[in-house]
């Protein structure tokens, strides 16, 4: 199967974003947005983007102008007939979605190749009603798209070997590293990060620590860009309840994700993240924290951490609040693992490029051990008697059998 012309059904940042990709890979794209604005703009956002890299030696000014000239912006649905592929990239509501399919599935024949650039919903149920279903395939970006090297491969139900192998050889001519991920509630990247946020919310709501001092632990002792309240506050506390939500309910109330009360609290007092000015932290006066003070890397091995006199916590708090949130993100991995998400190099590779970890979770289990991660999960639930704690069979296995957990059965 070949990809020649891609085109991309959306013009918002992320469309826009995606159709930069598919030029720099040499494909003639062609960008459609049924609002003639917004198409403009797109189009604008993408030749922008190729002289800025030029600009910062990404590529250069001749690879940057022969990107552009392969962009033909496409104001009606029908101009992407031509097209191989077509990705879509409309907001994140089955019902949207379910009509824009619908309607590339007329425009273009039943030949051309269907993506989805979902990050929720199930390309399964996207993909129902499509004339040849066997023709769709998640293909999930993460935002930015120029700048974030990792993309999802996602088949559904019908998905032919065939049309995910196309999408994998595109994703790659695009400069991504792609991962091949199961049809199921979160794929890899938003599945496995979901103890990030949700432990820190209950280290806060336990009184074990302050948003600050909880962020600074998994910077200083974590070696994460951000804390988890920081990362929140980018993306939209609003936001971020609403994938709570959506795991809480997709997974018929899966006790590791249950949302927090604080979630709601946050929302109802309209404290959305820096896009509404105030979130977990006040950014009204500027910067809403002072530079980390120097430090060494962190051990791989958290619980080789001595604290840091920055964060103002006794040194055994932090360790023990950094055990938790790390261990219930190895224990989250390796449930997914053990479900067949996705392989131990694709998961590992997925959180490293996705959310900029500094470790794949797999890995960094087993520079714990198996045996510290259980050992950390079962105290903790015994202590709290919730069913958050359980250990996935695979890491009890793993950990039984003296294996690695990045490693695939």
């Amino acid at each position: 199967m070949t990809i020649e012309r891609v085109g991309v059904a959306g013009a918002g940042t992320m469309g826009s974003g995606i159709a930069q990709l598919a030029c720099l890979g040499r494909h003639e794209t062609f960008l459609h947005d049924p609002d003639a604005a917004a198409l403009a703009a797109g189009e604008e956002r993408v030749r922008a983007g190729l002289l800025k890299g030029a600009d910062r030696g990404r590529w250069t000014r001749e690879e940057a102008e022969a990107a552009s000239a392969r962009l033909v912006a496409a104001p009606r649905l029908e101009d992407l007939s031509g097209c191989d592929l077509v990705i879509e990239a409309a907001p994140e509501s089955l019902g949207l979605k379910r009509e824009v399919f619908d309607r590339l599935a007329a425009a273009c024949g039943p030949e051309t190749v269907l993506a989805t650039n979902t990050s929720s919903l199930s390309v399964t149920a996207i993909a129902a009603e499509v004339e040849r279903p066997e023709r769709v395939c998640g293909m999930h970006f993460f935002n930015p798209p120029v700048l974030m090297r990792l993309v999802e491969v996602v088949p559904g139900t019908e998905t032919d070997a065939e049309v995910a192998g196309a999408v994998t050889a595109l994703a790659e001519r695009m400069g991504r590293t792609p991962v091949r991920a199961a049809d199921e509630i979160g794929f890899i990247a938003n599945r496995c990060a979901r103890p990030y946020s949700l432990e820190g919310l209950r280290l806060l709501g336990d009184r074990v620590a302050t948003v600050e001092q909880i962020d600074s632990i998994c910077r200083l002792g974590g070696g994460f860009r951000m804390g988890p309240f920081e990362l929140t506050d980018l993306v939209g506390v609003d936001v971020n309840f609403e994938v709570a939500k959506s795991f809480w309910e997709q997974s018929f109330h899966e006790p590791r994700w249950q949302p927090s009360p604080i979630q709601a609290k946050m929302v109802a007092a309209g404290r959305l993240g820096r896009k509404s000015g105030r979130g977990y932290y006040d950014y009204a006066a500027g910067p809403h924290r002072a530079d980390d003070p120097e430090h060494d890397p962190p051990p791989a091995n958290v619980s080789e951490w001595s604290g840091s006199e920055a964060v103002g916590l006794d040194p055994a708090t932090q360790v023990a609040a950094l055990e938790r949130i790390v261990c219930q993100l190895v224990n989250e991995a390796a449930f997914a693992l053990g479900r067949g998400i996705g392989s131990a190099a694709d998961i590992d590779t997925a959180m490293r490029l996705g959310f900029n970890y500094p470790r794949g979770p797999l890995a960094w289990g087993d520079a714990i051990g198996a045996e510290g991660v259980l050992s950390v999960l079962d105290r903790l639930r015994s202590e709290t008697g919730e069913e958050r704690y359980r250990s996935a069979p695979l890491l009890r296995r793993r950990a039984a059998e003296g294996r690695r957990l990045a490693a695939d059965a």
